[in-house]
């Protein structure tokens, strides 16, 4: 088939098969890619052993396959309009195969960073392209809308699963002569490489069509975000701080290369980031949320995930059980959402979820864990005259940690589904998968620079902590050496930070809903009309 949609009245039973079997396969590739944004958080102290990767490195296995994911995903968007969406959409699965076997064997943390830097390479050509083959496949209305709620609910679903099977596969013993770990990275594999093989056989290609690549635009925008996200995290590396001299020309240098970036897009022919899919209100408010949204929940999975095994003491198979409701709601919630749009304006339904995720964020952060010297040291193993008591032993993970995952996950779910229809919505044919990578980027750029900025938070709040707790453990502890001293202090601050970049979440979030309140009003009647015909723009 080419643009062309079909109409819902005329779906034939067989072609009824077909886009159920489609709908598998992208749901299948779109886990695959958001999977391996958290699959990797519980493993991330084991890797840092292994690899002898500093603590303070550790978040870039996280923000540099989101960087590069979002960095590219303009230019995944325009590949798929130029050179067919299901071309690149089965180029994009493939590349992230072979780097997810890259890092599955990695040696070292130069080798593990590339292979997650072409991992998000390979999720930013297949994720525009497969939301765009959504677009064209399925017809508008309640088959579009199912497919998108599907889609979207694989954002929070993948998310979770990516945790729950990352502590599992973390927590077994050596197979084969390779740590769990490992297996966080090769378990993606065969996903990628089946994806690839059945596209033919369920998506005809889209139509071609003409233009050149925006290379410079490429370019300038993927290193404006690498520079300012390694500003921020440098910033908020006590060693360094805002002050430093390299701290502050990664800043300058990223905001020069982001005013380029958006000369380059205003003057060249085809742009990859085209103003034009802009000039809708109601699409750039859903981008704009779009950019919030995800640093929340990357903040969630990224801080908590962290705090429940370094601090409540769970192993990393319960760590990820911990996690499983989220899927269990996101699941719920994203359903709820794709019927509710056809009688629900996407204002509401946005505007509550927002709300929600601000409340579950707010309620993290008000986790607490005794910070004395008596308790910290107790939570050194017996042989060091500790006790082996995990610091947050108090914490009940029922009543503070359960109730606000699964309000966290409604939040998103109520989210992603209007905010996703709204942000494609009437766009050209010829503008799908554009259209599709800029809502992609603005997802991924926001999980990397919000991760960014609240990892900042979260370092600056538990290093000012660890320095005012370390000389009372120094005084109860006197035999105690400084790497040791150290790490005690570490951990007793480190839900200091966690929990005041929680709370500096939830205030972004009750941002974001601001502006859903003020700025998104589309009717739900509006989004179950066709796409804009050709030559129209959009409104």
């Amino acid at each position: 088939m080419t643009d062309s949609t079909l109409v819902a009245d005329e779906v034939t039973p067989e072609q009824h098969k077909r886009l159920r079997w489609a709908l598998v396969l992208i749901s299948l590739a779109q886990l695959m890619v958001v999977l391996d944004s958290t699959i990797a958080n519980i493993a991330l102290p084991y890797i840092g052993a292994d690899l002898d990767i500093d603590q303070a490195n550790l978040q870039w296995i996280v923000t540099g396959y989101a960087l590069t994911f979002g960095g590219f995903l303009l230019l995944g968007g325009r590949l798929a309009d130029l050179y067919g969406r299901r071309l690149i959409f089965m180029v994009g699965v493939l590349v992230f195969a072979v780097a997810s076997l890259v890092g599955g064997f990695a040696q070292n943390e130069f080798m593990l960073l590339s292979a997650r830097a072409l991992q998000g390479l390979g999720a930013a050509l297949a994720s525009p392209a497969a939301l765009a083959l959504i677009t064209t496949t399925f017809p508008a209305g309640k088959e579009r809308n199912r497919a998108f709620a599907i889609y979207a609910a694989m954002a929070g679903v993948g998310a979770a699963v990516g945790l729950l099977l990352g502590g599992w596969l973390t927590g077994l013993d050596p197979i084969l002569g390779l740590e769990g770990w490992r297996y966080t990275f090769l378990i993606v594999v065969p996903i990628g490489l089946g994806a690839a093989f059945f596209a033919p056989r369920f998506f005809d290609e889209s139509e071609r069509h003409t233009g050149w690549l925006d290379v410079p635009g490429a370019i300038t925008g993927t290193g404006a975000l690498l520079a300012i996200v390694y500003g921020l995290s440098r910033a908020g590396d006590s060693r360094y701080g805002f002050d430093d001299t390299t701290t502050i020309a990664s800043l300058v240098l990223g905001l020069a290369l982001l005013g380029v970036f958006l000369l380059i897009e205003s003057r060249v022919a085809h742009p990859l980031m085209p103003f034009r899919i802009f000039r809708s209100k109601n699409r750039a408010a859903a981008f704009a949320v779009m950019m919030i949204v995800p640093a929340a929940m990357f903040a969630m999975f990224f801080f908590l995930s962290l705090f429940i095994q370094l601090v409540v003491g769970y192993s990393p198979l319960q760590t990820g059980v911990a996690f499983l409701p989220f899927s269990i709601a996101m699941i719920i919630s994203a359903t709820a959402a794709s019927r509710l749009i056809a009688f629900v304006d996407p204002r509401y339904l946005s505007g509550v979820g927002t709300l929600l995720s601000a409340a579950a964020l707010y309620g993290f952060s008000r986790i607490t864990v005794p910070e004395d010297p008596g308790s910290i040291l107790a939570s050194l193993p017996a042989s060091l005259g500790g006790q082996g008591v995990a610091l947050g032993d108090g914490v009940n993970y029922w009543t503070q940690i359960l109730p606000f995952v699964v309000l966290m996950a409604f939040g998103m779910g109520l989210n992603f589904v209007p905010l996703t229809l709204v942000a494609v919505h009437h766009l050209r044919a010829q503008d799908t998968g554009i259209g599709s990578g800029v809502l992609n980027t603005m997802q991924q750029v926001g999980g990397a620079l919000g991760l960014a900025t609240l990892s900042t938070v979260s370092l600056h709040f538990a290093q000012t902590r660890a320095d005012e707790i370390a000389p009372s453990i120094a005084a109860a502890a006197p035999q105690l050496d400084q790497a040791a001293l150290g790490q005690l202090a570490s951990l007793g601050s480190f839900t200091e930070g966690a929990t005041m970049a929680f709370f500096v979440g939830s205030l972004m979030m009750i941002a974001a809903s601001a502006i859903v309140w003020i700025f998104l009003d589309v009717k739900h009647e509006e989004l179950a009309t066709e796409s804009a015909p050709e030559g129209v723009g959009v409104h």
